[in-house]
């Protein structure tokens, strides 16, 4: 299982981020943008399903037919990036020996994260995910559903137990987050954790002061 912060040495340099038909969008391209910034390699996949929440959801002119996955970050970023066909089994993250450090689908949907737990590879997104599986790579699976099957949580506690990263898109607000922005780098600056990758994009929580007492804090105590 990934520390939660990990020395630079011990961080992935190449990975895989797969976008699936989840909502949530936003946390994948963010993710995607700041590895990039790191000026880390990485390969991105789309199903057709995250194709559609791209168009309806962020509002981004995305082609279904001829998407251009690499047009969505600015030029300066693409020197890095990798964008395969959803079809493009023989692509570098297919292969575990193509060296991918570790692969996050983000978001993921209910019926990839499905197919993920039980094997069933039919396209590169969940190719990618089954090569971390068996190499023992890092593995993270982003969830953004609720409420939550039974069916869900079973598949969920399948991939959990293989050592699988299972991190439901679930902002915290103790860091006071004032835009969406915020609350989307949460999200990202958790999967950031799991991937052993140091970021600022998130203020790390500290012991707060002690503060006057208050009537409330004397009945608490009794």
């Amino acid at each position: 299982m990934a520390p939660e912060t990990g020395a630079p040495s011990d961080a992935p340099q190449r990975l895989a981020v797969m976008w699936s038909g989840g909502s949530g969008i936003a946390y994948g391209l963010r993710l995607v943008e700041i590895l990039l910034q790191s000026g880390r390699e990485v390969h991105v996949s789309a199903t057709g399903g995250a194709l559609r929440v791209l168009r309806h959801e962020a509002g981004l002119p995305v082609d279904p037919q001829q998407p251009d996955l690499a047009a969505l970050f600015p030029a300066e970023l693409r020197a890095n990036l990798r964008v395969h066909a959803l079809a493009a089994v023989e692509a570098a993250p297919s292969s575990g020996s193509a060296g991918i450090g570790a692969v996050v689908v983000c978001p993921c949907s209910m019926g990839t994260l499905a197919r993920i737990a039980h094997g069933f590879s039919s396209n590169l997104v969940e190719r990618a995910a089954d090569v971390a599986i068996k190499e023992g790579r890092r593995l993270v699976v982003v969830p953004r559903e609720t409420p939550l099957s039974p069916i869900h949580l079973q598949n969920m506690l399948d991939l959990a137990r293989l050592g699988v990263v299972v991190l439901p898109a679930m902002p915290g607000f103790y860091h006071r987050p004032q835009t969406v922005a915020d609350v989307v780098d949460f999200v990202v600056g958790k999967i950031l954790d799991r991937l052993g990758i140091e970021h600022p994009i998130v203020r790390r929580w500290q012991t707060p002061k002690p503060t006057p007492k208050t009537p409330y804090d004397e009945d608490e105590e009794r």
